[in-house]
């Protein structure tokens, strides 16, 4: 708990001062952040390019690279991450099935499920990015829950406190955007 303190301390000492984002705040977050990429990428295909070390340098450097960078607290710059790590993993599963498009390759008839999964799997989260879009034009905060939950494995009360809400107000959120994207991706 302490941790999460000293970080929103940092967070607000940063806002008051004007000074660089990366001091000092990189050992404080970096921990999480490896933890949050690391969920992701497990849930991504085996042969992805980026590992967890880079996906959170990537995370980072887009994150400090904002001259107006107005993070209250730990959990709306985690928030804030999540949703520059959706994006990264996005682009990078949209370059990967355009070059599985734009590139004649031959998959051999004994090819591994993995190879078929990683397919699969960049094809899930693009429609998973696609149908947040839709679903953003409908409930933006809907979309916000399952940044903070999904993308960014913030708790409720956390996710609650980024958006201004009750835990209780993300709880239901959290549920009517599953059953959404649920009926979304299966069409």
């Amino acid at each position: 708990m302490d941790g999460q303190h000293e970080i929103t301390d940092r967070i607000l000492a940063l806002r008051g001062s004007g000074g660089s984002t990366s001091d000092g705040l990189l050992p404080l977050v970096y921990d999480e952040l490896r933890a949050m990429a690391h969920r992701q990428l497990q849930r991504e295909r085996t042969d992805h390019t980026l590992n967890t070390t880079a996906l959170v340098h990537e995370v980072y450097l887009k994150l400090v690279d904002q001259k107006r960078a107005t993070w209250e607290d730990r959990a709306h710059f985690f928030a804030i991450a999540a949703r520059v790590m959706r994006r990264i993993l996005i682009d990078y599963a949209r370059r990967h099935r355009a070059a599985k498009r734009g590139a004649r390759q031959r998959v051999p008839l004994d090819a591994t499920a993995e190879a078929v999964e990683a397919d699969e799997r960049a094809e899930v989260l693009v429609a998973l990015d696609d149908a947040l879009t839709r679903l953003a034009a409908i409930d933006a905060r809907l979309v916000q829950v399952v940044e903070c939950r999904f993308f960014g494995d913030l708790t409720e009360d956390e996710t609650a406190t980024v958006l201004g809400v009750t835990a209780r107000t993300v709880r239901r959120d959290w549920i009517k955007a599953k059953k959404w994207l649920h009926r979304a991706l299966e069409t």
